[in-house]
């Protein structure tokens, strides 16, 4: 079956010595995988060449029997200049795509992840506030995605929680101080920090980058949602350290 869909590039490597495999998240089929075949030996063949969290219209052969498929025209959209010429920006588009590239089954639709993606790569042209924008971004893709914390209650009895909190990236949420667990060592995490979650899940995106966040917040946000998706994901993502 022949496709056509927008998508943006999470990553290539080369294959044999002209071809090349692409990773891209696309607007309506979800994380997929593509060959060109023959784009390393004449790179004119193609309207694009696949730079990393660029835009491209992509037209591709679906096949059902491998997960690989034959990309036969893949043209650029956009390309994002202004990321690419900071490097604390670069990495934090290096650092969507990881996450991405983690965290999504393959060829699952998911337009609101592709849409929240183009919000990011669109906000982080211009932003001042990178380590913001990269907070909100992994709340939404938790939300997104299926791997959201449990912070609305306690994860055990469902009872709501006021003020300071146990969190437990074992059982994935809060741990009211009347639940008796195993666990040795928690997180601390503030109402405030909470609250900030709570309130960038349920907004929009601008309303989300207008959010004010203390000194404290941010290093409660950074600890608990950098190791969260570490433990869920059973893998460190790479560009993580980079990030302030």
């Amino acid at each position: 079956m022949i496709v056509s869909d927008e998508g943006i590039i999470l990553k290539t490597f080369d294959l044999r010595e002209t071809s090349k495999i692409a990773i891209f998240f696309t607007k309506d089929h979800g994380r997929v995988k593509g060959v060109l075949k023959g784009i390393r030996k004449d790179p004119k063949k193609f309207g694009s060449s696949l730079e990393k969290f660029s835009i491209n219209d992509f037209v591709y052969y679906e096949y059902t029997r491998s997960e690989f498929n034959l990309v036969s025209q893949c043209d650029l959209k956009q390309f994002f200049f202004n990321i690419r010429q900071d490097y604390k920006r670069n990495i934090a588009a290096n650092y969507i795509l990881e996450l991405v590239d983690s965290i999504m089954p393959l060829e699952q639709v998911n337009k609101k992840v592709y849409i929240l993606m183009l919000d990011y790569l669109k906000s982080l042209e211009t932003v001042k506030d990178i380590d913001k924008l990269v907070h909100v971004f992994q709340i939404k893709i938790l939300l997104l995605s299926g791997f959201r914390p449990h912070i609305d209650s306690c994860v055990k009895c469902n009872k709501i929680i006021h003020g300071r909190a146990r969190f437990s990236m074992k059982s994935g949420g809060l741990i009211c101080s009347n639940c008796p667990t195993q666990e040795i060592s928690f997180n601390v995490i503030s109402k405030g920090a909470i609250a900030s979650i709570l309130h960038i899940e349920k907004g929009n995106w601008d309303e989300c980058l207008r959010l004010g966040l203390t000194e404290s917040v941010r290093k409660e946000l950074k600890y608990i949602l950098n190791n969260f998706l570490i433990y869920h994901l059973e893998k460190r993502i790479q560009s993580a350290k980079f990030l302030s």
